[in-house]
């Protein structure tokens, strides 16, 4: 067939014309960040505020009324039990008791001989029971050098040592500080009945530290009259340390005991390792500083760091706390800012050949920074992150992917 001049110049001009169309219509590169789907660990962790505390800690009070001798300890200064003295009350005259008080305090003698026999055979359970822990954690340590345990096994085994250790120190406190209040009981008893044929200093009362620390406080530092239960100073063992921190009781309900704590921004160089040993069970309302009611809980810690590395922490001191509620060493990871709904699924823009395909993703735990990767990419794709509204799928027919993408823009222009 002959095409004629004209024939050619109308055919010349259409395909000019739809070129200079497909110039048009054809879609402006976007740009965008991308980030690649890296494979390792995770963790995902209630990050809070806490405050350090001494477990153990004890207010010496005057059992008695009396003549209290200047006080010449001051805060830091160490104690023994038992043969550093705390404090002097000075000879006064016995009280004359009648015989309702005399008979409650010879009921708060036999208290605390009760307690005296309670806290014997505590210690010894709570020896029994660290022994058992130690033989138990051997074992897993052997059988963990021959793979025949898994990690998770062998860190319960020395969680439980751990456990064990400061169950039994805490028992052993109990017992110094019973024996403590038994002296203090007996002490008072004895000085409320006068004596003719006792000498002068006959009704001094020495009162020794009740436990092996250093002085916390001293509130009554100068000499003069003191009534019974009179506070004069609070000793304890700064060694024996704890964090309690405030959660969420959203937050709460995630952490279980024996969860890895991570302390931060403490003051010292390298971050402290803990552990929950108690998520109590009541609840508090807190304001926030928004003025925000919140149902808080507290969460109380053990540090797990050697004390020669937490030297410089004392008592009521400011830590940031990092409780991990989940981890995992190898997993696939997207970034947050990935992430999007789409009818009713996770989804994100995955980055192929140059285009961006909108891929349906299932998902996992997440940190608030990277979202652990179920299904629907690989490792080593590419995603768009944090996409604007000018990003849009590419249709499988390159034209029609560019008119789509133009007439869509079009739609959605203000």
């Amino acid at each position: 067939m002959k095409i004629t001049r004209r024939q050619g110049m109308f055919a010349a001009g259409a395909l000019f014309l739809l070129g200079a169309l497909a110039f048009f219509f054809r879609p402006d590169p976007v740009q965008a960040e991308l980030a690649r789907v890296p494979s390792g660990p995770l963790q995902v962790t209630v990050d809070e505020d806490g405050r350090t505390r001494i477990k153990e800690r004890y207010v010496v009070s005057a059992p008695l009324s009396g003549q209290l001798r200047r006080i010449e300890l001051h805060p830091g200064d160490p104690v023994i039990a038992g043969q550093t003295v705390i404090a002097t009350i000075e000879p006064v005259a016995p009280e004359l008791l009648d015989a309702r008080t005399r008979a409650a305090r010879e009921a708060r003698v036999r208290a605390a001989e009760a307690q005296v026999q309670l806290a014997g055979p505590r210690v010894e359970r709570m020896r029994a029971t660290r022994e058992l822990a130690d033989a138990e954690l051997t074992r897993a340590l052997t059988l963990s050098e021959q793979k025949a345990i898994s990690r998770q096994e062998l860190d319960r085994a020395r969680e439980a040592a751990r456990a064990a250790a400061e169950d039994l120190r805490a028992a052993d406190y109990s017992r110094q500080i019973a024996g403590f209040e038994l002296e203090q009981a007996r002490a008072a008893l004895s000085r409320s009945t006068a004596n003719p044929g006792e000498g002068e200093h006959a009704w001094e009362l020495s009162l020794t530290a009740p436990i092996d620390g250093r002085v916390l406080r001293v509130f009554r530092e100068d000499a003069g009259v003191v009534v019974s239960a009179t506070p004069l100073v609070e000793v304890g063992d700064p060694a024996a340390l704890e964090a309690e921190i405030d959660v969420l009781s959203t937050d709460a309900a995630r952490i279980k005991p024996g969860a890895r704590v991570v302390f931060e921004h403490w003051g010292g160089g390298k971050p402290l390792e803990g552990r929950v040993r108690i998520v109590e069970p009541a609840g508090f309302l807190k304001i926030s500083a928004l003025g925000v009611e919140e149902q808080r809980v507290n969460i109380i810690a053990d540090f797990t760091a050697p004390p020669e590395q937490r030297s410089a922490l004392g008592d009521a001191y400011r830590v940031e706390a990092r409780i991990v509620v989940w981890e995992a060493e190898n997993v696939l990871k997207v970034p947050v800012g990935a992430l999007f709904r789409s009818d009713g699924r996770w989804t994100v823009f995955a980055h192929r050949d140059g285009r961006a395909r909108l891929t349906p993703v299932d998902v996992g735990q997440s940190n608030g920074r990277e979202t652990e990767l179920l299904g629907g990419l690989a490792l080593g794709d590419e995603v768009i992150v944090h996409p604007s509204d000018k990003v849009q799928t590419a249709w499988r027919s390159r034209c029609g992917s560019c008119v789509e993408r133009r007439r869509r823009r079009w739609i959605g222009a203000k």
